[in-house]
């Protein structure tokens, strides 16, 4: 049986293979610790039976007044677990904590290459919110959807009404 469990310090030493995967972003030792050590509830495992990793989830709460939402970092799921729900389970363990919080939306950023992605967003009840231009720096760089889930606070839905423009990163909040 798949178990759903904080993030620990001892993971750090375990989870690389998460991470191999191309589109995943990876972070510096001291970035992971900040979030375990900010937002420990946002940041979540699922485990298999024998203890290995098999995804991923960080994130964090952010923001003022009716900009104040739950933010996806990070999730990753590993090849030999994918297409098993897990990161829709993430997902919606992610959700339930910022409802708690009183968010009014989740938000995160994707490739926009990553169609895949991109679809299991959509199907989570995700809109592409809006286009932040040069995002992730590569060669060459590459644009990246800002996809957002309204949460029950936020009653007319305002934080999900697209924009029309594309931003670059230095303008977004």
């Amino acid at each position: 049986m798949t178990t759903l469990r904080p993030f620990t310090c001892d993971d750090m030493f375990r989870f690389n293979f998460v991470n191999l995967d191309p589109l995943t972003e990876t972070y510096g030792l001291t970035f992971y610790l900040q979030y375990m050590a900010h937002w420990p509830e946002y940041f979540q495992l699922t485990e298999a039976p024998g203890g290995e990793i098999m995804g991923y989830i960080m994130g964090k709460a952010e923001g003022h007044g009716t900009n104040w939402h739950g933010h996806v970092t990070a999730l990753s799921v590993a090849p030999d677990y994918r297409r098993l729900g897990l990161a829709a389970k993430l997902m919606s363990g992610l959700e339930e904590i910022s409802e708690k919080k009183q968010a009014y939306f989740v938000d995160l950023f994707v490739r926009v290459s990553n169609t895949v992605a991109i679809n299991m967003y959509k199907n989570l009840g995700y809109i592409i919110y809006r286009t932040v231009l040069e995002y992730y720096s590569g060669s060459p760089d590459e644009d990246a959807y800002d996809m957002r889930k309204a949460l029950s606070r936020d009653v007319d839905k305002l934080s999900v009404v697209p924009l029309t423009h594309p931003v670059r990163p230095e303008d977004i909040e």
